[in-house]
């Protein structure tokens, strides 16, 4: 028996298939005994057993002449096979055929079917309906944007604002409010004749009917030294804070000290502290031309800076201030058309209110200097203007009213050698030319296009007043009635001719103006 018979391990029995079990035929040697072996499921295990059966040796026999039962022998370096749990399941005979049953399929894959062949079809109508869906919502969204933003729909808001702003944007374009029909060739070739009279005289010309829309336009863009005629802007400045309620025309303003300014006015020789109202230095500054009244106004409008950026908001572009008054260098800059434009806006009363047109053509009529455009206006006439002076420069600039209802606006500037009188001669000669030939013209009606307030049509010559304010007349007295007297004796000789009993004349205020 070979030693390697007790290392020999037994296989566990399988259990047996669910089958009919067939006998295996047994050698008949001595006792026989049947031996019921676990029938192979398998071709594997089959092969498995047969190889270990040619390995091991017989059994032994045990004493008493039997052997122990048949057991399947493995070598140790060999892992038993684990057991697999079989499928109990039986299976059909193999004469057994099998029937396929077809089955239709689910009616989600027949939709789907159909959907398939209308998709070309339904897409596109897919597409153009959410096409549809999104022109309408964003053409919602757009017109409701747009109706936001429509000036048209803010009329309510608009309405809210102060009048300063509503006036600063309508005058943004002041060549837009002046009517300029056509302009007046037979007076422009009067005036260019006595313009290149004189070589070195350079002029700037603008004059216009406020009637008919004529005009003459001599130079009038070009650029000049502004002297005393910017003090107009600053004028309109200071009452669009008026209508605004920012000043108070009662308002009492501190003259300092940096404010006093030579040259012409009063007011440079009364001490630091003294206290005016806002409208006296208003007055003051156009009616004397105070230089110390007009940088009193400048300061307490926000400064230079402030006022040029509103005379660009007015579409002023060549008038600015650069330097305090008095500018004898000519550094504050305008032209003759800037200055004929502020003067129409404040006529129609679209840069101020009507209130504060009335009082600035009131404080204008009052301009005392009366050497310029006053000099060649005929009897009655009255002129709303300012004048400037230094002395390279002459100009005035305002509006005229003609006795016969015409009114025009003449804005002219000249530049001339240093104090040249003959710029003063030329100013009053072409005021003149124009009286002349507007005094004669025909008034039209009022109609849409005029550049002047609506008023009843003049059918007569009459002097109908421009403004509601006159200037105003010192109260008089009454004297008693006395016996008859003899002329009082004058001194020096004099002799009293004013008739006995009659008013005595109102007393003139002296000239501020330096003698040239």
């Amino acid at each position: 028996m070979p030693e390697t018979s007790d290392k020999l391990i037994p296989i566990s029995r399988r259990q047996p298939v669910q089958r009919r079990r067939r006998k295996r035929p047994v050698p008949k040697t001595g006792q026989k005994k049947v031996i019921n072996q676990q029938p192979v499921s398998s071709p594997r295990e089959t092969a498995t057993l047969a190889r270990l059966n040619n390995h091991s040796s017989p059994a032994p026999i045990l004493p008493g002449g039997r052997r122990p039962a048949s057991r399947k022998m493995m070598p140790p370096g060999v892992k038993p096979v684990p057991t697999v749990k079989k499928n109990t399941q039986i299976s059909p005979p193999a004469n057994v055929r099998l029937k396929t049953v077809r089955m239709e399929k689910p009616r989600i894959e027949r939709r789907g079917s159909r959907k398939t062949r209308l998709k070309p079809m339904a897409r596109t109508m897919l597409y153009a309906l959410r096409l549809l869906i999104v022109g309408v919502g964003v053409g919602a969204i757009v017109g409701t944007f747009l109706s936001v933003l429509d000036p048209a729909n803010r009329l309510g808001s608009v309405a809210l604002v102060s009048q300063t702003t509503t006036t600063q944007k309508t005058s943004q374009t002041p060549n837009t409010s002046l009517y300029l029909s056509q302009e007046i060739t037979s007076l422009k070739n009067s005036l260019q004749t006595l313009t290149t009279a004189n070589s070195d005289l350079i002029s700037g010309v603008f004059l216009l009917d406020l009637d008919s829309g004529g005009y003459i336009d001599i130079n009038s863009n070009a650029s000049f030294a502004a002297a005393s005629t910017i003090k107009i802007p600053i004028l309109i400045a200071f009452f669009q804070d008026v209508d605004a309620g920012k000043i108070r025309l009662d308002e009492m303003l501190t003259m300092q000290k940096e404010m006093i300014a030579g040259g012409s006015g009063n007011m440079q020789y009364q001490t630091p502290g003294s206290k005016y109202t806002a409208l006296d230095v208003a007055t003051k500054m156009i009616t004397i031309s105070d230089n110390t009244a007009t940088n009193m106004l400048v300061a307490k409008l926000g400064g230079q800076e402030e006022l040029n950026g509103r005379f660009r908001s007015w579409g002023l572009t060549t008038t600015m201030i650069r330097n305090p008054l008095p500018d004898l260098e000519g550094t504050n800059t305008t032209s003759p058309r800037e200055l004929g434009n502020l003067i129409s806006m404040v006529n129609q009363g679209n840069i101020v209110s009507m209130r504060s047109r009335d009082l600035m053509l009131n404080i204008m009529n009052r301009t005392e200097r009366d050497n310029l455009l006053p000099a060649g206006l005929g009897k009655g006439a009255n002129a709303y203007h300012k004048t400037g002076d230094i002395g390279t420069m002459l100009a005035d600039a305002g509006l005229i009213d003609v006795p016969t209802g015409k009114r025009y606006i003449a804005a002219i500037m000249v530049k001339r050698p240093n104090n040249d009188p003959r710029a003063a001669k030329l100013i009053s000669s072409i005021s003149s030319a124009a009286y002349q030939h507007f005094s004669q013209a025909t008034v039209t009606p009022s109609n849409p296009t005029n550049n002047q307030p609506v008023t009843q049509p003049v059918t007569q010559p009459i002097t109908p007043p421009i403004s509601n304010y006159q200037p105003p007349v010192p109260p008089f007295i009454q004297p008693p009635v006395q016996q008859p007297i003899m002329n009082p004796a004058m001194p020096n000789g004099m002799v009293n001719n004013m008739p006995v009993g009659s008013y005595p004349p109102p007393v003139i205020t002296p000239q501020y103006y330096p003698p040239q």
